[in-house]
């Protein structure tokens, strides 16, 4: 189990908005959780601790989303994401830390670049192929480093669904694809007696988390989250980013 208070310090705040994002502001806002935990613990580590954490607050998401989804968009959506937890687990399975350092920073920062310009990204519907492609990639960045929220939207908002059908459709798809992600992730080994422990320590902040972000759909400006949430990924990924590189040339 973790006892490093700085560690704590990241953590919570990190959680909790994952599970707002869980609950009513969209997946693409817990992008930041990972790589802002990366600033205390190792990468690989951040994501193997979140991991049961996920499964949690996907209940709790659940329950409030039970009837806000869109079956023929999970249907489409389906076999590129598990194609994509598949082909990550694979190559995570190969790959430094440093490695992971610069996939993560590269991730982060090409997500707020994604986020910048997203207009001209998500304006146009996809087909089938669309969804295979952009939920593929959902898995995969989903698995190395549970964000897979961005590539998802860039199909799913074109789609012009309610808000809530959205929302629900997200938390659905997501929930999927974290309970085929334990699969992964023991196959990775992140599933040790020591990251339980430090994962249930945590828990107890999934339901906070969601019921927030339950609370704040219709209450506060998304825009505002994701500009926030945005500018914190971009300065941990960056930073991660550096760090990796600076390893692989020193190393």
């Amino acid at each position: 189990m973790i006892d490093d208070p700085i560690f704590y310090l990241v953590a919570v705040p990190a959680i909790l908005v994952y599970g707002i994002g869980k609950g009513g502001l969209g997946g693409a806002v817990g992008d930041v959780v990972v790589p802002f935990m990366a600033l205390a613990i190792s990468p690989s580590l951040a994501a193997s601790i979140l991991m049961p954490i996920l499964i949690v607050m996907d209940i709790f998401a659940l329950r409030h989303h039970r009837r806000n989804v869109d079956w023929q968009q999970i249907k489409a959506m389906l076999p590129g994401g598990v194609a994509g937890v598949v082909i990550a687990a694979l190559f995570l399975k190969q790959l430094p830390e440093y490695g992971l350092q610069i996939l993560i920073g590269a991730i982060s920062v090409g997500f707020v670049m994604l986020y910048v310009f997203k207009r001209s990204a998500t304006e146009h519907q996809c087909g089938r192929f669309g969804a295979s492609v952009w939920c593929g990639l959902g898995g995969f960045t989903s698995t190395a480093i549970h964000a897979g929220g961005g590539p998802v939207s860039i199909y799913l908002l074109p789609q012009k669904l309610d808000k809530l059908k959205l929302i629900g459709t997200i938390v659905w798809f997501f929930a999927i694809i974290n309970f085929l992600k334990l699969g992964a992730y023991t196959y990775l080994g992140g599933m040790s007696i020591d990251n339980l422990i430090t994962a249930a320590v945590l828990m107890p902040l999934a339901p906070i988390g969601v019921r927030i972000g339950v609370y704040l759909l219709h209450r506060v400006s998304q825009d505002l989250i994701y500009r926030l949430c945005y500018l914190f990924l971009f300065i941990s990924g960056f930073k991660l980013l550096l760090d990796g590189i600076s390893q692989a040339v020193g190393g």
